[in-house]
């Protein structure tokens, strides 16, 4: 008899389990369809979105967030979290090298081949200023070189539960470096939790000092971050051509702290006015939400 109440019971508790994960699943879908349906959200010019409430992991809106495309330097917030997993030390001197150089996308560097610069500098301009052959520089200088680098990386995507994801140069200039706006809510998630990135990525400008005495000042790639009217605590911008101009951020708007991912955004202000649009739109909620409290509240 006792068994089978235990049983019974446990049962019961599954059943309920499954209930709510189904009924959890259904909310998220009518979410993401209000989010997506014409006036229900802000009229996004991005082909590819997605806001995320960090703090109870709910979609407040999302489109296109299934397709897999190119995400150009987002690829470097990955980049990052690899060279901080390998515990290499952030003061080690790396040598700028020719084989650092571009050779897909032929972009530039003010990082001369045969420049010392260290690795935190390195890491903290490939975030802040998306500087490719920094990035570079950076997988070289890993253990095992570049390929063995990849490798780390993929292995990371396929740890954060990143199943659509695929990285094959840590700079993001291939067109091979693939996600979706899903698995890169998980990447900023999961790049937030480190101090360093959150610092790198979000540092107005920094001033590299060589060893010889010259200085290079290095300037954040997102506008956004030297705007007061946003509190930002994590950001990284991207584009090639084949990804369009891409941004991923964390932020705290009308006290809820946000993932917003945007890909895709043809426009060269694109990806900046959808990310204000998206502030706008949930601080007008917000203060719709507190008036209709406020009125509930004088019945």
């Amino acid at each position: 008899m006792g068994g089978r109440l235990v049983a019974l019971v446990a049962g019961c508790v599954l059943a309920v389990s499954a209930m709510a994960a189904q009924q959890a699943a259904i909310e998220q879908r009518l979410g993401t369809a209000m989010a997506a349906r014409p006036g229900a959200g802000p009229n996004l010019k991005s082909a590819s979105a997605l806001v995320l409430d960090q703090s109870g992991q709910r979609v407040l809106y999302a489109k296109n967030v299934e397709g897999v495309v190119p995400i150009a330097s987002i690829t470097k917030l990955m980049t990052a979290l690899v060279v901080l997993d390998s515990g290499l030390p952030l003061d080690e001197t790396i040598k700028i090298s020719k084989d650092d150089r571009d050779a897909l996308k032929g972009t530039r560097s003010r990082l001369a081949v045969g420049m010392s610069v260290s690795r935190e500098d390195l890491l903290r301009i490939a975030l802040m200023a998306s500087e490719n052959r920094a990035a570079a520089a950076l997988t070289r200088a890993y253990p095992g070189g570049t390929d063995a680098f990849v490798a780390a990386m993929n292995r990371k995507a396929a740890e954060l539960g990143m199943w659509h994801s695929r990285f094959v140069d840590g700079t993001g200039l291939s067109s091979g470096n693939v996600s979706n706006a899903q698995d890169l809510a998980r990447l900023v998630g999961a790049a937030y939790r480190h101090p360093l990135i959150r610092e790198y990525t979000t540092d107005t400008q920094y001033t590299v000092r060589l060893a010889n005495g010259r200085k290079m000042q290095f300037t954040n790639s997102n506008r956004l971050v030297r705007n007061s009217g946003w509190d930002i605590g994590l950001s990284k911008t991207g584009y090639i051509r084949e990804a369009g101009r891409c941004l991923v951020m964390q932020a705290q708007i009308a006290a809820t702290p946000v993932i917003i991912v945007l890909l895709d955004s043809w426009g060269h202000l694109t990806r900046i006015g959808d990310a204000n649009r998206i502030k706008k739109w949930m601080e007008s909620n917000s203060r719709q939400a507190a008036r209709h409290t406020t009125v509930a509240g004088d019945r």
